[in-house]
């Protein structure tokens, strides 16, 4: 295991690794979101941005980014202020910790380096809270260093397209993922490299949905056909149930049925019922109630009485006054 621990997981053709960094740097210069730490070589403001965005999402960072900085300007300033006010200051953010290792962090430059970040990789790995990919991040953002480095997305992307499925995520170790980043990084554009890997791991090569069929790496990516063999079947799963059989459908005939009442005016679940369904029966009473509490508890209607009034074990169902849907506010 040691042995394959300092191998890289697969052989790298390099016709194959040129073609996919010419095409996934052409598209990240065509267009990609611009984001205020990518308009920065702070080293202070990579800092930051990075650690805001471990486990939270870029939409929810960007205020708190600016407005962070707004406060503590400059690495001095955060490092002369109490720890309370950041923590203050990252209230909406989750995850405090980091807060309290940002701060660390910026007293360690100011105390330790006279308040110049370090250049080298192994001294920013020394701060407070930095880690691997985040010193590798600021080496490559802030100055430019032609560093590889990965996270959890850069690594599924990495995986994808150059290692494929026939070796599992999970089996690759941390060292090896290292040793392929680090391959893969085209000399003198390391900087756009590895901002067009997070781009594409964000918004085409998801975890969960990706892409596939737009991407610029498509024709090159080993995972491709299987993956799209995946994303077929499970089209195939979700076409295979018809639309007006969905519960998505019924919440809207729901909606629909009470936005035709005059204002103020309800409805029993038996009145309700065949205006959503036209084979509604009285055994359809349960079901129509669990797509009321759901509508409920996403605010889009009213129920005008406690859901425990409602026994779905009792012999005599449920009365045809005892729950009243209405929209909310009316």
């Amino acid at each position: 295991m040691a042995t394959r621990d300092h191998q890289l997981p697969v052989v790298l053709d390099p016709d194959h690794v040129a073609r996919v960094q010419q095409a996934l740097l052409a598209w990240y210069a065509a267009g990609h979101r611009d984001l205020p730490w990518r308009q920065t070589r702070d080293p202070y403001r990579i800092l930051v941005s990075e650690i805001m965005l471990q486990q939270t999402q870029v939409e929810r960072v960007i205020p708190k980014y600016h407005a962070f900085l707004a406060q503590f300007p400059t690495v001095e300033a955060l490092a002369r202020a109490p720890l309370a006010d950041v923590i203050r200051a990252w209230a909406g953010l989750g995850y405090n910790r980091r807060a309290r290792y940002v701060h660390q962090a910026a007293q360690a430059v100011c105390e330790q380096y006279g308040g110049e970040f370090p250049h080298d990789r192994a001294e920013l790995e020394r701060l407070p809270g930095v880690g691997r990919y985040t010193a590798g991040a600021i080496a490559c953002f802030a100055f430019e260093q032609d560093v590889g480095f990965w996270d959890t997305n850069i690594a599924r992307v990495l995986h994808r397209v150059f290692v494929g499925p026939e070796i599992p995520r999970r089996q690759l170790t941390a060292r090896q993922l290292d040793m392929l980043a680090d391959a893969l990084v085209p000399p003198g554009r390391g900087y756009d490299w590895n901002q067009a890997l997070i781009e594409l791991g964000a918004v085409q090569c998801t975890a969960r949905r990706p892409a596939c069929l737009t991407c610029p790496l498509l024709a090159m990516c080993r995972a491709a056909p299987s993956m799209q063999t995946a994303l077929a079947q499970s089209q195939q799963r979700r076409e295979s149930v018809p639309f007006t059989e969905t519960t998505r459908y019924f919440r809207g005939r729901i909606i629909a049925a009470l936005r035709a009442l005059p204002p103020g005016a309800a409805l029993d679940l038996n009145q309700l019922g065949p205006r959503v369904h036209p084979a509604f029966t009285p055994e359809r009473l349960p079901w129509l109630r669990q797509l009321v509490d759901g509508l409920a508890r996403d605010g889009l209607v009213e129920v005008a009485e406690p859901a425990a009034m409602y026994d779905a074990g009792t012999d005599d169902g449920i009365a045809d006054d005892a729950v009243r849907v209405r929209l909310p506010g009316t």
